[in-house]
């Protein structure tokens, strides 16, 4: 990130909601729901203080990162980097941020969840060390 002085990372706040949104519509391999409307952010948002953060470059929000925690793990959602800005480190400060900040609050274990035809999505966490699973499988309900 050190070729671009005028980017900076703040925390994720639900006033950036339409600008976030936008940038993961436009992200590939980035799946939203209605768990992704507004009021639901703000909800996550609102239960996960200081947790989440964006990325803005000459104001502009270019990279997201969502985290929360149940107690006991950590999770991550929408970690997204504008196109034109990847492979600059900015998804990897956004996660050290991340994990930095669960740490402090006592968790020692984070998941995410990416989609296995997401190539990029997938070549970021193996390069940032995180190991697939092989040994669990999620299932969801709506409810």
């Amino acid at each position: 990130m050190n070729d671009n002085v005028d980017i900076t990372i703040h925390e994720m706040r639900i006033d950036d909601y339409n600008e976030i949104y936008e940038l993961w519509r436009n992200t590939p391999g980035v799946g939203l729901s209605d768990a992704d409307k507004k009021e639901n952010i703000e909800k996550f948002l609102t239960r996960n203080k200081g947790l989440s953060f964006v990325c803005r470059h000459e104001g502009k929000i270019i990279g997201t990162i969502m985290c929360g925690h149940d107690g006991r793990r950590g999770y991550i959602y929408h970690v997204a980097v504008a196109e034109n800005y990847r492979g600059k480190g900015i998804g990897r400060r956004l996660v050290e941020m991340g994990l930095e900040r669960l740490k402090s609050e006592g968790i020692d274990k984070c998941h995410l969840f990416v989609y296995p035809d997401n190539a990029i999505g997938n070549a970021f966490w193996t390069s940032m060390g995180w190991q697939k699973r092989d040994d669990i499988f999620v299932y969801s309900k709506s409810i």
